[in-house]
């Protein structure tokens, strides 16, 4: 009984020793990324904050909102579709909403919208699931990943994809890196782990530390397609070096400006509006009204028609992206 008792000591013992260790290699971890790799930007930064979502602020009907929208004699009326999108192109979807709903379709409990409400927001990676499930009538996002078209293929939904912007694809690193220019190949060289130090294409001697997104993100669905098929590696001596990192230019433009955090050129161009706008850019993408194509609420497409019409691309060019045509 003795012997029991002694090896279940000895067991105890073991497990406090491994979880005391698994706690101090996770708090060496964060404590190495945080002290010593150089971001390319702070979260806490009052630029990245204004650029983030902030529901109310682009209320339509509401006479402070910043969301964009145009007069118009263009009005829904019957079965109103439920919209929904991404995060950054919220301020579109709500801008057109404000423009051609009636002001008691959405209705906003002061942190989101209701159950009701013909305005939602639930992100790219939700959205998508709510446009095959039927909780959404259009979406505005980036192209879906495969695993959500996968999604809307296993339950019988055929997407229609129909392109009503463009935005660029950036990279950006922090203020004070010297490089400032990659061409399309180094950013795919780097992110594939085949160029790993600055050094490389024309900086410092410092590791590279490539960021990614989370899966199914608008953001992480492009830079695959970006990289068609080539495996990007998480190497964590790569935590140590100096980032890269990658979004759409809507949410780096402005916090470029407060000198935290730069866009890089890809092939000498830079990522400017007048460059998206002509193509010059080289990663400039659609973004889609995406809905399913047997819905049979005949508001659907006369909305998405809209939204190309002159005044819906207002809108679009209003809210800091560049119009389709």
């Amino acid at each position: 009984m003795a012997d029991v008792t002694n090896k279940r000591k000895l067991l105890l013992k073991q497990l406090a020793v491994i979880f005391l260790l698994i706690l101090f290699f996770a708090a060496l971890d964060i404590a190495i990324f945080e002290v010593c790799t150089k971001r390319c930007m702070s979260s806490k930064s009052a630029a990245l904050q204004a650029k983030a979502v902030d529901l109310d602020k682009y209320l339509p009907f509401d006479e402070n909102t910043l969301a964009a929208t145009v007069d118009t004699e263009f009005r829904l009326d019957g079965e109103l579709p439920v919209i929904d999108g991404a995060a950054a192109l919220y301020p579109v979807f709500s801008g057109i909403v404000g423009s051609v709903y009636p002001e008691d379709s959405v209705e906003f409990d002061g942190e989101n919208f209701t159950s009701e409400s013909k305005l939602q927001f639930r992100n790219t990676l939700r959205a998508y699931k709510a446009v095959v499930d039927g909780d959404a009538d259009i979406v505005f996002c980036a192209a879906p990943s495969k695993e959500q078209l996968e999604y809307a293929a296993n339950n019988g939904v055929e997407l229609q994809l129909v392109p009503v912007g463009r935005e660029a694809f950036v990279f950006i690193v922090n203020a004070e890196n010297p490089v400032s220019d990659l061409t399309v190949q180094q950013v795919k060289d780097i992110f594939a782990g085949k160029i790993r130090r600055w050094s490389e294409v024309g900086g410092s001697g410092r590791l590279i530390s490539p960021l990614q997104r989370m899966e199914g993100s608008g953001s992480q669905t492009v830079m695959l397609q970006f990289m068609d098929g080539v495996k990007m590696p998480r190497d964590f001596d790569a935590f140590l070096g100096s980032a890269i990192g990658f979004s759409f230019r809507y949410y780096v433009e402005g916090i470029a400006d407060s000198g935290g955090v730069k866009m890089l050129s890809l092939n000498g161009v830079y990522p400017s509006m007048e460059n998206v706008q002509d193509g010059s850019y080289p990663l400039v993408y659609d973004f889609y009204a995406v809905y399913d194509k047997n819905n049979r609420n005949p508001n659907v497409k006369k909305l998405v028609e809209w939204v190309l019409s002159d005044e819906g691309q207002e809108i679009i060019a209003q809210s800091g992206y560049a119009p389709i045509g």
